[in-house]
C-alpha cells in the first residue's frame, strides 16, 4: 500500500482569525498533503490512477463535452494519461493550461496525444506549438487536497480561481486521492468545485 499504514487526515483547521492566520495555515497544510502524497508507492498510486481514470471516462459517458480542458501532472499528481488517450479516441478535443501572466486567469491551447510538449518558466509541460482557445466548457482540476465543502487547495498562485472567476464559468471536476481530504476555511475568492472525482469514485 503506502509507506505509511495510513495515510493521516489533516487535523480539523480552527476558523482563522486573520487572513494571515489562514494562509499560514494554508501553507503548512500544503507541505504536509505533498509529504503524504509524496509517500504514496508506486503500485498504490497506479492503481488508484488506474481507478481515477475508469471514473473520468465513466463521467464523460454522461455530461458528453466536446473538449475538455486536462492537465500534465506534476509534483506527484494522478497521471490520467490512459484517460486522455481513450477521451481522444471517443473524439474529445483536449485542451491544455497556459499561463501567460502570473497575475491573470489561464489561457489553454490545442493538444493531441503524442504532440511535441516543453517546459515553461514555471517547469509546467504546455504544447510545443500553441494554438489558443476559448475556455472549454469543462476542467480537469488537480487538487493537492480538497475539503467536505468541495473546496480544494492548490498551490497558492490562484489560476484556477482566476480562470473560474470569468463567465461563463466552466463546468469543474477536481481530480485527487480520497486520502488527501483535509479540514480547512476558505477565502473570499475561492470557488468550490462542482464534482469531485477520486480513486474511490
Amino acid at each position: 500500500m503506502t509507506n505509511e499504514p495510513r495515510i493521516p487526515r489533516m487535523p480539523a483547521a480552527l476558523p482563522p482569525s486573520t487572513a494571515q492566520t489562514n494562509s499560514e495555515f494554508k501553507a503548512a497544510l500544503r507541505r504536509q498533503l505533498l509529504a503524504a502524497r509524496r509517500n504514496i508507492d508506486a503500485p498504490t498510486r497506479a492503481a488508484w490512477d488506474a481507478d481515477i481514470c475508469r471514473h473520468i471516462v465513466a463521467w464523460w459517458q454522461t455530461a458528453r463535452v466536446e473538449t475538455l480542458g486536462v492537465y500534465w501532472p506534476l509534483r506527484d499528481e494522478p497521471d490520467l494519461h490512459p484517460a486522455y488517450a481513450e477521451l481522444a479516441r471517443l473524439g474529445v478535443r483536449l485542451l491544455l493550461p497556459v499561463v501567460l501572466q502570473r497575475d491573470a486567469p489561464l489561457a489553454f491551447a490545442s493538444w493531441e496525444i503524442g504532440a511535441a510538449l516543453v517546459k515553461d518558466a514555471m517547469g509546467i509541460a504546455v504544447p510545443a506549438h500553441q494554438r489558443l482557445e476559448a475556455v472549454p466548457p469543462a476542467l480537469l482540476v488537480p487538487c493537492l487536497g480538497y475539503n467536505k465543502e468541495g473546496y480544494r487547495l492548490g498551490y497558492g498562485g490562484g489560476f484556477y480561481d482566476r480562470t473560474l472567476d470569468q463567465l461563463p464559468r466552466p463546468a469543474t471536476i477536481g481530480i485527487a486521492y480520497s486520502c488527501l481530504a483535509a479540514e480547512f476555511g476558505w477565502d473570499g475568492h475561492d470557488v468550490p468545485l462542482d464534482q469531485l472525482i477520486t480513486e474511490a469514485g
